[in-house]
Formats: C-alpha cells, sequence, structure tokens
C-alpha cells in the first residue's frame, strides 16, 4: 500500500532560531520533514506565495495547508502526532501561557543582546530589517539604546537563566521530567541563539553549569530526518491539492466572526508587515485560518495562533 500521507514542509534558514525550536520539535517527536531554505532578509517570493504575504520564519506546510509561527505549528504536530506528547504533563495550559514569555520578553532581551553587541558591524540591511520588525519604527535608536545597555540586558537575562538553572536541582533531565517537552525547545532556542550568536554566550552560560549539560541533552535530540526540498516543488505541492483542515467558528467568539468573512490577519505588534487577508476558514481561541486562492499557489488554508495576531474583518 502506498503511504498518501502528506509530507512536512518546512520553510525555514539554518540562523534562524525560532526554526531552530521546531527544528528540535522535530527531534522530540523523530519526524521526517522536507527542509525548505528560504532567504534571511526578504523578498521571499516563494513564501509569502504560499502564506499571502506573512514573511516572518518559520512556515510549516503540509498539503495545501499552510501554518504561520511557531506556536501555530507545535500545536499542529502535537494534534498530528501525539505521541510522544510536547505536553507530558497535567499543567498544559499552564506551559503554554509560560510560552508567550519565553517567544515575548525572554526572547526580545536575547535579540537585543545579540543585535546590540554587533553594533556597527551589523550589516545595515540586516539591522533595519530585524530592528523594524522588533523594535518598531524607531529601532535604530533601539539598537544604539542596546548596544549602551549591554550589562543591563545580561543582567536582566541572568535573574531567569538563574531560575532555569535551580529547576535541575532535582536531578531532572528536561524542564518537566524525564521526557523532552515543548518547553525545552521553546528555552532552547534562546540560549542556541545566546551562545551562538555573541561571543560572550559561552562564558555567560557557563555560571550556570546545571543548564549548560540540559542545552547539551536537548541538542542531542536532534532535527528529526530532514531531506531537501526546492521552493518550486513546495508551491507545486500545495497546487496539487486541496486544504483539509476544520472548518468553523467556536462558541462565544468575542469578535463575532463568522465562516466566510472578509478579514486581514496581523502580529499585534508595529513592525511594519504586511497584512494577510482572506475568506475566514476557522476561528477558536487558540487558531483563526482563512482560505486564499492565487494563480501561482491554487486554494490554500493559512493558520495562524490566535494569540498575538489582530483579526481585522473588512
Amino acid at each position: 500500500m502506498t503511504d498518501t500521507t502528506p509530507e512536512i514542509i518546512f520553510h525555514n534558514y539554518p540562523q534562524s532560531p525560532v526554526a531552530e525550536k521546531v527544528r528540535v520539535a522535530f527531534g522530540i517527536k523523530g519526524l521526517a520533514w522536507r527542509d525548505v531554505e528560504i532567504p534571511r532578509l526578504p523578498p521571499k517570493p516563494m513564501l509569502t506565495a504560499l502564506t499571502g504575504g506573512y514573511r516572518r520564519t518559520p512556515v510549516m506546510q503540509i498539503g495545501a495547508d499552510i501554518y504561520c509561527d511557531s506556536q501555530c505549528i507545535l500545536r499542529e504536530l502535537d494534534r498530528r502526532y501525539p505521541e510522544p506528547s510536547y505536553m507530558p504533563t497535567a499543567d498544559a495550559g499552564l506551559m503554554w501561557c509560560l510560552s508567550r514569555w519565553t517567544d515575548g520578553e525572554l526572547f526580545t532581551l536575547a535579540l537585543k543582546l545579540v543585535l546590540g553587541a554587533q553594533g556597527d558591524d551589523l550589516p545595515l540591511d540586516f539591522a533595519e530589517d530585524r530592528g523594524r520588525l522588533y523594535l518598531g519604527e524607531d529601532w535604530a535608536e533601539g539598537l544604539k539604546k542596546a548596544n549602551t545597555d549591554l550589562p543591563h540586558i545580561v543582567a536582566q537575562l541572568r535573574a531567569p537563566l538563574s531560575w532555569i538553572n535551580s529547576v535541575f536541582s532535582d536531578g531532572r533531565k528536561y524542564l518537566l521530567g524525564d521526557a523532552p517537552a515543548a518547553i525545552d525547545a521553546q528555552v532552547y532556542h534562546i540560549i542556541w541563539f545566546i551562545k551562538g550568536r555573541w561571543s560572550g554566550g559561552p562564558e555567560m552560560l557557563s555560571e550556570f553549569t546545571a543548564l549548560t549539560r540540559w542545552e547539551l541533552d536537548v541538542a542531542a535530540l536532534g532535527h528529526g530526518t530532514p531531506t531537501p526540498l526546492d521552493a518550486q516543488e513546495a508551491v507545486e505541492t500545495a497546487q496539487g491539492t486541496a486544504p483539509k483542515s476544520l472548518i468553523g467558528v467556536a462558541p462565544n467568539d468575542p469578535q463575532g466572526l463568522k465562516v466566510g468573512d472578509r478579514v486581514s490577519i496581523n502580529p499585534d505588534v508595529d513592525g511594519g508587515e504586511q497584512p494577510v487577508e482572506g475568506t475566514l476558514r476557522y476561528a477558536d481561541a487558540e487558531t483563526v485560518s482563512i482560505d486564499r486562492k492565487g494563480d501561482d499557489v491554487g486554494e490554500v488554508a493559512v493558520h495562524f495562533p490566535r494569540a498575538g495576531y489582530r483579526i481585522t474583518v473588512l
């Protein structure tokens, strides 16, 4: 019998810390996936053709269903491949709440540290793109402030790193116990970013011996089994199928959304990004999905987290 299970296609680039989070998540479940390498800087024409304009990294594609943001990606992977679980705990809700901090304020601190430490050595095009994305319209001043504030930023990072380090005092291997979980990937990608992209990272992290041991254990999980895929082949995969995801709106939607509404979706921050427009397909407390059609990709469903994204009815 031929296996008709659609492949996981992952649009990413090697240096992306957020993509590293998902690559580790693939390793936790031992998944096979197709690796589409995208440009580090816009334009990203093959990617944005699939997403309708969303340009952040990473994006996961399964057939004609396109999943934006690692929050959305991890939930979908756990739904499709429930064992081993990303949430081996009765406190899954608390873990998702904690992930909003790791992916929010903690990541922003790490970003300011890595970009600020490079100062004038940071390539201008990269500085302008990432600065605008994460620091807003006054990104240039933000980067200058980060450079002069480096000792303060390190101090702000040192406190939570010491807290995380203390978690291992009972001998546990991973953050929740003996089994790796989503929160391991969500914390690890920040350590990976600091250690690999800031020259002072290894020395700073060496203070936290339990955290350093844990980091090696998480790295040893690997990235599953990736095989390269050309971006054009990924687009052709979307063209050759139709979305398979759910259609509907859960009760008590605070915006009164309805299937078929024309909406736009964008991150709920001032990153200067293009909103994605489409027809509402699905919405609940965690996820919002839209249908789009384009000559280049055919009919696709694009999925976003509800937390951290703004939906506007057009």
